[in-house]
C-alpha cells in the first residue's frame, strides 16, 4: 500500500463503525450524519473518564499516557489512543523527556462487554500499527478493558488481523474517493445502531436515504 498524503486521513476509530456496518461508516465518515442513542452517550462518558486523569503518569516502571495521537502515512489513518502503557524495557525505544527505554502496550476503553465480532480487536491493531510506524518498533499486544467486566482483555495482533486492518482500511479509502454509501445489508445488529432511524433499514432495501427522502417529499400532498 502506498503512502497517504496527511489531508486523505481517515479516522482511525470508523475502522471500528466499518467492520461494524459498512453503511453505518459511510453515514457517518461520508454523508456526515450521526444520530445518538443511550450506548453512545454512555460510550463517550466512559472514554472521557478513560481521558480525564492527567495525561502523563507514572507507575512504577510503567509510564501512562491518555489520549495519545497516532497516525500512519502507510495506512492513511490518524485518530488517539485510549491509554498507552510504556513498560521499561532494555529492548524498547527511546521517548522524549524520559530517561531510558520503553516499550509501547496500547489499551481502548470499551462501554459494554466482550463481543462476538472482531471491530474492537481490529481498532486496536490498528492503534498498534499507528504506535509501530511512529516509534519504528514492533507492538505484537495490546489489551481491550470493558466496562461491563471491569478486566482486560489480551488481544494478539497477528498477521491476519493485520491483513484484514489493511484491507478495510484500503475499502474505506476507496469507499471515501468515490463517496459511496453501500446499500442496506439488514441484520439483528440493525437494532442496535443509533442510525436506524436515518438508515431505515426496513424500508431501504434498494435505495439510499436521499432517495427515500425526496420520493416521501414528492409524495406528501
Amino acid at each position: 500500500m502506498s503512502g497517504y498524503r496527511e489531508e486523505d486521513f481517515l479516522q482511525l476509530s470508523g475502522l471500528q463503525h466499518f467492520a461494524f456496518c459498512r453503511r453505518q461508516w459511510a453515514l457517518i465518515h461520508i454523508e456526515q450524519q450521526w444520530q445518538e442513542n443511550l450506548r453512545t452517550v454512555e460510550g463517550d462518558i466512559f472514554h472521557r473518564r478513560a481521558h480525564n486523569d492527567q495525561a502523563r503518569e507514572r507507575r512504577g516502571d510503567v509510564l501512562i499516557l491518555r489520549g495519545l495521537s497516532v497516525s500512519s502515512p502507510t495506512l492513511g489513518i490518524s485518530g488517539q489512543c485510549d491509554v498507552v502503557e510504556f513498560h521499561a524495557d532494555p529492548d524498547g525505544v527511546s521517548l522524549r523527556g524520559e530517561d531510558g527505554l520503553w516499550f509501547p502496550f496500547p489499551i481502548e476503553y470499551k462501554r459494554g462487554a466482550p463481543k462476538s465480532h472482531r471491530a474492537d480487536e481490529l481498532q486496536l491493531c490498528a492503534q498498534a500499527m499507528c504506535l509501530e510506524e511512529m516509534l519504528c518498533c514492533a507492538v505484537p499486544e495490546g489489551a481491550l478493558f470493558y466496562g461491563e467486566t471491569r478486566r482486560r482483555t489480551l488481544v494478539s495482533f497477528s498477521e491476519k488481523l493485520r491483513e484484514t486492518v489493511r484491507g478495510m482500511l484500503e475499502e474505506m479509502h476507496q469507499f471515501y474517493r468515490r463517496g459511496h454509501t453501500p446499500k442496506v445489508q439488514r441484520s439483528k445488529s440493525c437494532n442496535a445502531c443509533s442510525l436506524q432511524a436515518l438508515c431505515l433499514p426496513a424500508l431501504m432495501k434498494g435505495t439510499d436515504v436521499d432517495a427515500y427522502l425526496r420520493q416521501a417529499m414528492e409524495a406528501e400532498p
